[in-house]
């Protein structure tokens, strides 16, 4: 298997740790989304929406990360990602899909503004998009605390694919500066995922 993927996305960075978390062999490549290599025509004809991280197995290309992470479990039977009863494969998928459709996007708002921007040079980050980006975060950050109370992982007693698809971005949370400070219990839970050996391990250098 060879992962084309960018260390430093979130994205990227929870396909490795399932790959680490599972003991999976597989080379990385890496792919410069600052030098625009995600262009080149090789990689287009894996992956035409010009994203990373994208998997090749044999003759089998997949893109998006959620699918990613889904079909590497599917190699270790058996494994605690991604238990085999159908109820806590669908729970997890719906975090997987939340983290997708919001969680990500709102955090998303402060990392184009605060990081993007700067390491693009394209100018200042917008108040405007910063003030939707805070209304957006806290919408979802709210349901995921409320979630998280009383529990130590999103789904069952042990950290699965949801822990790792929805915290990957939080790696960025001190760097992009998102309103976290009155969410304790979303702190008190990436500080966990922190301890897990696949996270530890899948860190890119520069965030070690």
């Amino acid at each position: 298997m060879k992962l084309y993927h960018f260390p430093i996305s979130p994205n990227s960075r929870r396909v490795v740790a399932v790959l680490h978390h599972l003991e999976l062999a597989c080379e990385l490549q890496s792919i410069d989304l600052s030098k625009g290599e995600q262009m080149q025509p090789d990689f287009l004809r894996l992956n035409p929406n010009h994203m990373i991280p994208t998997l090749v197995d044999g003759d089998f290309v997949l893109w998006e990360s959620n699918a990613i992470m889904q079909y590497l479990c599917s190699k270790v039977p058996g494994n605690s990602l991604w238990p085999v009863n159908p109820a806590t494969q669908a729970d997890i998928s719906r975090w997987q899909f939340w983290q997708t459709a919001h969680f990500g996007n709102a955090c998303g708002v402060f990392i184009f503004e605060r990081l993007i921007k700067k390491f693009r040079n394209l100018g200042e980050p917008d108040a405007n998009q910063i003030a939707k980006g805070e209304a957006g975060f806290h919408r979802f950050a709210s349901v995921l605390e409320a979630h998280l109370a009383g529990r130590e992982w999103l789904v069952g007693d042990t950290v699965t694919l949801a822990d790792f698809s929805v915290g990957s971005f939080l790696e960025l949370a001190e760097m992009a500066q998102y309103p976290m400070a009155s969410y304790t219990g979303m702190q008190r839970w990436y500080r966990n995922i922190g301890f897990v050996p696949a996270w530890q391990s899948s860190a890119p250098a520069k965030m070690t």
